[in-house]
Order: C-alpha cells, then structure tokens, then sequence
C-alpha cells in the first residue's frame, strides 16, 4: 500500500502527558529496540488548563522550555524519526494552534494529538512489547494526568479498550485541593473514578484476564513505596493498597506525607492517583497487579517501527474500513494506482516530498467510497464524516482530519474552507492532494479494468497539465466532458487545469 522504507538507526518517541512529558531515544539492534536516552519532566499541562479550555501562559511557558530542552538532545543525538504525541490536555484545550506551532519550532518536530483510545492501544503496545510474552489475557492500566486507560489484550491485540476521562491531575485539583486530604475527600474522589468505571465494569469483568499491569508514573511509585514496606512482595495487592490509603488519609496534607520514594513533584497528585488505582482495583476485582516497565512512550517507539515495515497499524485500520463499507478493492486499486503516478509527476513542484503526503493520498484513494455504504447521494461527505469520526487505530487526530478533507473534496465543487482546520503544512498542502484524488477518480469514473494509456502530468504553481493519448481522449467522450467540468469547478477554486 506504500513505498517500503528502511528502518532509521535512531528513533525517538515524546509522550506530551497531562502530567509529565517524556521522551525516549532507541536504536533498533537485530530486530529489538536498545534505549539509548530517556528524559521527563514534570509540567503539569492539565492543571494550566481553564474551566473553559485555555491553557495559561505560565503553562505554556514551562512546557516551551521542556520541549526546546528535549528538541536540544534529538539533535544531539541524531534521531533519525520521532513521532510526537500529545494526550489529555492537549485533546481540551481550546485555541491551541499557536501553542502547537511554538512547540513544533521549539521541539523541532510536529505534533500529533491522539484520542483516548488510540492512546490506549499505544500504551498496550508499549507495555506486552516490554514484558515476557504469554498466552494470558492481559489487563492493562495507566493512571494518566487527564485521563485513565484500561485496555484487556490478548498477545500484541488488544480487545477492549477504554479512556476514562479522570486523571490524577484533574481528580487532585477537584478533590485534593490545596493539598488537604481527609476521609471524606478521598471517598469523593474514589466516587468520580467509580462513576466512570461504571458503564464498562461489566464488560470487562466478563472478558476476564490473567494477568493484570500498572502502567504511568502513580503505578510505578505506588509500587516503589510498597516495595520498602514488604520487600520480598513484587506485587500491589488490593490489601495493600488500602492500607497505604489509610497512611496517605491520616497525614492530612501532601506536604506531610511520610513517604521517601514520592517526591516533592510527585506528591500533589499522589493521593488522586492512589484512588484511582483502589478504586479500579476494587471495581474490576483486581487482587494483584504489577507495575509495568513500558508505557505509551514504548509503544509509540514500536509503532513508529512498524510504521516503516509491514506492521503499520494505519494500514491495518485503512483494511478493516474497506471491508466494513464494502469497498470495491478493484476499483480502490485503480485509483491509488493513477493517484500515486500523478503525485509522483507534480510531487516537486507543489512541495509533496512528505512521506505522510503519498500515504495519505494512497489511504483516501482506498476509501474515498466508503460513503457509498450509506447513501449515493453526497456520498463524499458522508465518507469524509466516517474518516473524521471513526475509531481508527494509529491514527492520530490530525491525520484523520487530513485524510477526511482529502475524501470529501474528491468530487463536486471544492470547499477549501475545512483545510483552515488542519495543522501547517497541511492546511496548504492538502488542496493540491485533492486537486491529484479528483484527477484520478475522474479518469476512472467508468470503472473500466481496461489500464489507462500514459498520463503525464505538469504542475506549476496553481496550474496542472494533463498529457492524454489524443485516440484515447476521442474513444472516452463521457471522460473528455468530466475534464471540461472539472475545469471549471477547480477555476472557481483558484485552480487552472488543461490537457490535451
């Protein structure tokens, strides 16, 4: 479905949490990853953000520093490939675009914003990828600054995953204000988490699991303050758990908590983040868990591989909608075929040299029918709904928003309008991807199994030139009066098309 790419020597993975960022360098080595650097830092993003989403200045400031601090060592380091992913806060806050712009410059990088439940997977992924393989149904959570995963896999698959929207960040400023803690404030905040739990406690219970992990920063010091207790006990038990909430209640303030392992940074959302695991713990009937070494950064590093071998979970997600809206693979194929030419002729001259600008025309020209399921009337807009709404997995955010414009400009008269949302470069360079689906589609409008004769293609500026076979122009007259409207509808875009 893509030109194959060698893995680079270097790769590098940012995790921009609610809580904390982190970043992760690796060398892939006979096949494994070799971690090479890891750095995180404390930023609070979630407790920056306003009742109405804005993020304050302070926040922002504090999380510019940390990226142009992270952006200094990929240089240094010479990675190869990073993939930036920002979580919680980041999938709130209002009005960030010039914030996302002034942490691409400072990082160096772009910056995805994932949903919860592609950030569910990836933390699936980070976690079976550094743990010893098993047969066993795995049991997976991640207690986050804006939200909580829970994920229940089998192998590398997970098969049910959800993102509650509580985190330790969020349940500390609501509940543990001030830093005061008390019974009461406790049993409130373990209410929320249960209030959350409440609609997928069922399901998962009746899946099961024999394995269960803890994932994040909370779990791993929860665990690190356990293991002083009792160190011949490698797992947290529910027992334990309740009795470090009974210390955590009668110290009364985060500033008295008589615990070595959590820090002074650590310390405000210490308390939330404990009620968050008891109350999962509880809910779900966990007796024991252990703390997990690999988290989402892991997995956004083993995706990131895949991504340049067969592996690449977008892929994946790009043939399930096919088979889920019954696409006419021959027709697909005929498309993409034609599309990727024609991008592969214009590609320098309209700056498309991106990798993601191939693989997201090839993913549009797959499914810019998927509409069809629904309705034939407008049924590119309603493929460009199912492409902006749909779960799916590897996708981030963006490119979902990138790849729905592509399919819903593919036909009729264009509407540049919805690219203003997209991120730079995008929001410029996904009209001359739309200007390349529509040719193709055009050209292929007969669904013909008969090949197209050569077609060569010239781009200027705002200009396209199309070279057709003259015999083969006269023999398809329906094709010749399609160009003659397309035409004019991209002229009242801006566009010039000829051919000839």
């Amino acid at each position: 479905m893509s030109r194959s790419r060698v893995v680079p020597d270097v790769l590098a993975a940012v995790d921009l949490g609610s809580n904390s960022f982190h970043m992760v360098v690796a060398r892939r080595s006979h096949g494994q990853l070799v971690i090479l650097d890891r750095l995180r830092e404390m930023v609070r993003l979630a407790a920056g953000l306003s009742a109405n989403g804005l993020l304050d200045d302070e926040s922002e400031e504090r999380a510019l520093r940390c990226l142009e601090r992270f952006g200094q060592r990929l240089r240094a380091m010479n990675a190869n490939s990073v993939r930036v992913v920002g979580t919680n806060a980041l999938r709130r806050a209002k009005r960030k675009r010039w914030f996302l712009e002034r942490a691409r410059a400072a990082l160096g990088h772009p910056i995805e914003i994932i949903s919860g439940l592609e950030e569910a997977r990836l933390i699936y992924a980070g976690v079976v990828h550094t743990s010893p393989m098993s047969p066993d149904k795995r049991l997976i959570i991640d207690i986050g600054g804006g939200s909580t995963e829970v994920v229940i896999g089998e192998g590398f698959n997970p098969l049910l995953l959800e993102s509650l929207s509580v985190g330790c960040v969020d349940l500390s400023s609501l509940h543990f204000e001030g830093g005061r803690i008390s019974e009461k404030r406790f049993e409130r905040a373990r209410t929320a988490v249960r209030l959350e739990l409440e609609p997928i406690q069922e399901s998962y219970r009746k899946l099961g699991w024999q394995q269960v992990f803890g994932s994040s920063g909370s779990v791993r010091v929860i665990a690190d303050v356990l293991r002083r207790d009792d160190p011949a006990e490698p797992n947290i038990t529910l027992a334990s758990l309740r009795k470090l909430s009974e210390r955590v209640i009668a110290a009364g303030h985060v500033n008295d908590l008589d615990l070595p392992d959590v820090d002074a940074e650590r310390a405000p959302v210490f308390p939330a983040g404990l009620a968050i695991l008891l109350e999962v713990a509880e809910s779900l009937g966990v007796d024991r868990l252990r703390a997990a070494d690999g988290a989402m950064r892991e997995g956004l590093l083993y995706d990131l591989v895949g991504r340049f071998t067969d592996e690449d979970a977008r892929v994946r997600s790009v043939r399930a909608m096919e088979k889920r809206y019954h696409v006419d693979d021959k027709q697909a194929d005929r498309v993409e075929g034609t599309a990727v030419a024609l991008l592969q002729q214009v590609e320098e001259s309209w700056r498309l040299e991106d990798p993601l600008a191939e693989m997201a025309l090839r993913w549009a020209a797959r499914l810019h029918e998927t509409g069809l399921d629904i309705a034939h009337s407008k049924y590119h807009r309603h493929s460009a709904y199912l492409m902006q709404h749909a779960d799916m997995p590897g996708f981030p955010r963006e490119e979902q928003l990138l790849l729905s414009a592509l399919v819903g400009g593919h036909r009729r008269q264009l509407e540049f309008e919805t690219l203003e949302d997209l991120l730079p470069p995008w929001d410029r360079l996904a009209e001359f991807l739309i200007v390349v689906l529509r040719i193709a589609v055009l050209l292929h409008r007969g669904r013909s199994p008969q090949a197209l004769p050569e077609v060569q293609a010239r781009a200027k500026g705002r200009s396209l030139h199309l070279e057709l076979s003259q015999r083969w122009m006269k023999d398809h007259p329906l094709t010749l009066e399609d160009l003659e409207q397309e035409r004019q509808y991209l002229k009242e875009a801006g566009f010039r098309l000829s051919f000839g």
